[in-house]
């Protein structure tokens, strides 16, 4: 309603309840004004009816939703399902164009205004946990692998000869597979083991940039977060490393945004040395569905062709999550989590370490990972059946416990040609077996206390069956109904099970117990 229907209502009902309502909806809409203004992340988060205002607001912006329009192209934003049209808040456009990502699109002039907004709320967020220096921010509807795929397949251009990527190995599939989507060829740089903490080989690294001669290298791809016992990549090595020998360095920083630590080691790195674009993952670092990544980095000029060689159009679904979400945090909201997630990691620290010490284990020593940690499985492994460990893992799947992995240290895994020995270790000699468990952004209390306990009695539980694993006995430990034999699935207990759903309802029915 404007000015006039509410002068108009005047003469239904009271003045003062319309000038109530008035004051209220003009509170929402001087909030919406500063925003578009500023152009900065709200210290404190709006409320639901704000936001969908706004949305709406965006929506009726876009020519789908013209009363009049007449839209006779191949796409006009038309919705067969009210439930999809009401989930997507009618704004069907997507954003950019078919040749920019980042190009204002004519029939969506409210969806391109989210997009704009959204990514100032990103950029100030990144500037938020760290990187103060970061010239510019972007968010793409693909998870971070991808991602990685544009901004490599982008720094090629201007090194047509290259082929080869230097990558400092951690495993993870999607990580190394963008290397492979992207044409370009791997050159695995294993790390180096230090005390408990496998560390990065720059060394290594600079005796392959002699080796193959800096003009052939596409770009070094480093990593910031990852499961212990890997810490985060020697950034500002590497940067030195890339800037002395005029390298692209490409950082996968999947869920590194939530670390203020880890955002600190990429502003350095990027001051001492050469930091071309990051990478980090929407739904590990703003709880919001999978399906988006934030390229950044600190030339603009890069980060322009990237969002160029983004072909087509793109999905909106994921500008609207992380619009709203980030609206309806505000950044008071996002450091109360920020600091959360901190606390959760000590107190998962602590109460791991208490079980590790009633088992006769050990947490490693991995101070520079400050996300994920990682526990020994001596007790666990046996030197004539390596499959203990991994049955732990699917046990405590069974129990409702996702995230952990169990790493045996010996598992073989061929990735394309590629072939990967103590895959899910990061390394070919793992000295012992693991179990990693992290603290991510949103983790509670509960969540550690359901796992110390779990973990607890699976210890004690596999401990009893002391003697050979047989079909029977793996069966009794409450494995049956799953394919528990000793695969290993990123170093993540297998989700995939290969008998009826009686036999596995009824085994997790006792597990539970």
């Amino acid at each position: 309603m404007n000015a006039q229907s509410f002068t108009l209502a005047e003469r239904l009902i009271p003045s003062t309840y319309v000038q109530q309502a008035v004051s209220a909806k003009k509170w929402r809409e001087n909030l919406i004004k500063t925003f578009i203004e500023q152009r900065k992340w709200p210290e404190e988060g709006w409320d639901d009816a704000t936001i969908e205002l706004f949305l709406n607001d965006l929506a009726h912006m876009d020519c789908n939703n013209f009363p009049e329009n007449s839209g006779v192209g191949e796409r006009e934003a038309r919705f067969a399902s009210g439930l999809v049209a009401r989930r997507h808040f009618r704004l069907g456009h997507g954003i950019g164009r078919s040749g920019d990502i980042g190009e204002v699109q004519p029939k969506a002039a409210g969806s391109s205004l989210m997009t704009k907004l959204a990514n100032a709320l990103l950029l100030d967020t990144i500037r938020f946990m760290g990187v103060k220096n970061s010239a510019g921010c972007f968010l793409v509807p693909m998870a971070t692998g991808m991602s990685l795929v544009l901004c490599m397949l982008t720094i090629k251009q201007d090194r047509p000869g290259a082929k080869f990527v230097l990558w400092s190995r951690i495993d993870q599939k999607s990580c190394f597979k963008s290397i492979l989507t992207a044409g370009l060829q791997p050159i695995i740089v294993e790390p180096v083991l230090s005390g408990d903490e496998l560390r990065t080989d720059v060394h290594g690294m600079e005796t392959q940039i002699t080796t193959l001669g800096s003009n052939n290298i596409v770009c070094v791809l480093s990593t910031t977060s990852c499961f212990a016992p890997r810490a985060s990549d020697s950034l500002e090595h590497i940067a030195t490393l890339c800037s002395r020998h005029n390298i692209p360095h490409l950082v996968n920083n999947a869920y590194g945004l939530q670390s203020a630590r880890l955002m600190h080691l990429i502003q350095e790195a990027a001051k001492k040395g050469r930091v071309d674009a990051f990478v980090q993952s929407t739904d590990k670092n703003l709880l919001v569905p999978v399906g988006g990544a934030i390229i950044s980095g600190f030339d603009k000029g890069l980060l322009e062709r990237i969002s160029r060689n983004y072909p087509g159009r793109a999905s909106a679904s994921p500008v609207i999550d992380v619009f709203v979400t980030l609206l309806s945090l505000g950044s008071n909201g996002y450091k109360n989590l920020i600091y959360e997630r901190k606390e959760m990691f000590k107190y998962l620290k602590e109460e791991l370490g208490k079980i590790a010490t009633k088992h006769g284990e050990r947490i490693l020593d991995t101070r520079n990972n400050p996300i994920s940690m990682a526990m020994t499985l001596s007790s666990v492994n046996s030197a004539t059946d390596s499959k203990r460990v991994s049955l732990l893992g699917s046990m405590l799947f069974l129990r409702d416990v996702t995230g952990t992995r169990c790493i045996t240290g010996i598992e073989h895994k061929d990735v394309a040609s590629y072939q990967f020995d103590g895959w899910g270790a990061h390394h070919s000699n793992a000295p012992c077996p693991y179990i990693t468990a992290a603290a991510g952004i949103g983790m509670k209390k509960s969540d550690v206390d359901l796992f110390v306990h779990r973990l607890d009695k699976v210890l004690a539980k596999l401990k009893i069956r002391s003697g050979p694993l047989t079909p029977t006995s793996v069966e009794e430990l409450g494995s049956s109904g799953r394919r528990s034999t000793g695969r290993v699935v990123n170093g993540e207990s297998s989700e995939q099970g290969s008998s009826a759903g009686t036999s596995l309802a009824s085994s997790k029915d006792s597990l539970r117990k």
